[in-house]
């Protein structure tokens, strides 16, 4: 059973900490119009799409981003609006910089920013740190790329940002099929359109392991975006912002608002989440407090030599999947930066939510169930210490940091360095 646990938990980790790899991202403006556009290219399914009303301290917007709740993409309510793509040949560290900034910078810009001259004066005092590059574009018709060593602004009708250096460009030193192509089809362009945004992304879409997950069209300038799911062009979920803000907040899933189409069920049920995923959509379904007790009641009358190994891991995922929900509602929209060890994931919201409550009850019945090996007891220790600090209960969460702190060969690397950090923020 070790065994397996431990190849499923290695492709667990490998598909949860992707960025999106591969994506073809673009901005134009022509005639007073503006708009964005960009396929998602990843090895992951099951994408989450969230609404984030406005707050007092930040701008309302909607993000797309997978399972872990990283933003991929994102629009605020004044049409300023982000996309990354994966760089293989930027080496952030020969940069010298002098202001990094330890968060989810873009959030952070759109939450703050309305245009991209706002963006680019708020990056004067803060440093982009990652080896993506992102493409900022805003209802002015502006845009601009943006890496650890560039900030090149579109001068042209359009702009295009894919795998390689956009310093590389006026060189022409680069190979990028999907940018020729979307080259070749705005350079000609007399108008601009949905119709003919959503050609180009047809065009320039991928299909296999590392496909195209999902296509946005964004009007910047109106505040909609028209999304297509699993390169699939005849269908649309039609987004206004303003609209779906005044609602509320909401996390859902993005293939809930098409048809079930055969090419995409064959390919998420061949994905290593989708057990973990068909539990989340039982939850979605029945509740979270109904199908967590289900499940612990099946975990507590299972032979401990014939525990499902695959879903003990899927039980797992699903803890894990529920605290990043409830982090992310809680803190308007945000990544679980405790996750990522970033600095202020350490300094921890309390709240009140029967998924933390269901979370910190599953994770229970695994610890004294599911695993021999002390270094995966020691990571669910972990998370149940997280959840105590939410719930209010730093005396728990203490004395169970600390013994994950007594000695290193006992825990993954990870667990040790972000245990410490949490008792030396907590004895502060």
């Amino acid at each position: 059973m070790k065994k397996g646990i431990l190849c499923c938990l290695l492709i667990y980790c490998m598909f949860i900490s992707q960025m999106s790899l591969a994506c073809t991202i673009l901005s134009c403006a022509m005639h007073g119009e503006a708009y964005a556009a960009a396929n998602e290219d990843d090895y992951t399914p099951f994408i989450r799409i969230w609404f984030n009303p406005a707050s007092k301290e930040r701008y309302g917007s909607v993000c797309f981003g997978a399972p872990d709740l990283q933003i991929a993409t994102a629009m605020n309510e004044y049409g300023l609006f982000y996309d990354y793509t994966a760089q293989y040949s930027i080496d952030a560290a020969k940069y010298q910089l002098k202001n990094p900034y330890n968060g989810d910078l873009f959030f952070e810009i759109i939450s703050k920013c309305k245009t991209v001259d706002e963006a680019l004066a708020f990056l004067e005092k803060h440093d982009y740190t990652a080896t993506s590059q992102v493409l900022l574009a805003d209802a002015t018709g502006a845009s601009v790329v943006i890496h650890v060593g560039a900030k090149v602004k579109k001068t042209g009708i359009y702009q295009i940002n894919t795998n390689f250096d956009i310093l590389n460009v006026p060189t022409h030193n680069y190979s990028c099929g999907r940018y020729d192509i979307a080259e070749r089809m705005l350079s000609s362009a007399k108008s601009l359109s949905v119709p003919f945004l959503r050609d180009i992304l047809n065009e320039t879409h991928q299909e296999g392991a590392l496909s195209t997950q999902y296509s946005n069209v964004y009007d910047l300038k109106r505040g909609k975006i028209y999304v297509y799911l699993f390169h699939n062009y005849s269908h649309v979920y039609e987004i206004d912002l303003k609209k779906e803000l005044a609602k509320g907040y909401r996390l859902e899933m993005l293939a809930d608002h098409f048809p079930v189409s055969f090419a995409y069920q064959s390919y998420v049920q061949s994905h290593p989440l989708y057990r973990k995923e068909t539990i989340m959509s039982e939850i979605r379904k029945k509740g979270v407090s109904t199908t967590v007790t289900k499940y612990i009641s099946e975990l507590n009358n299972s032979n401990t030599t014939k525990v499902d190994s695959a879903l003990v891991l899927s039980l797992l995922e699903v803890g894990i999947q529920l605290i990043k929900d409830a982090n992310n509602q809680h803190t308007n929209g945000q990544m679980w930066e405790y996750w990522f060890s970033l600095p202020n994931g350490y300094y921890v919201k309390q709240y009140d939510d029967e998924r933390i409550h269901s979370a910190s009850q599953l994770l229970v019945a695994l610890l004294n169930k599911a695993w021999n090996d002390v270094k995966y007891k020691n990571f669910i220790l972990e998370m149940l210490a997280y959840c105590d600090m939410v719930e209010s209960k730093p005396s728990v969460a203490i004395e169970r940091y600390q013994k994950l702190i007594v000695d290193p060969s006992q825990t993954f690397p990870v667990t040790y360095n972000r245990s410490r950090e949490m008792l030396s923020r907590i004895k502060r």
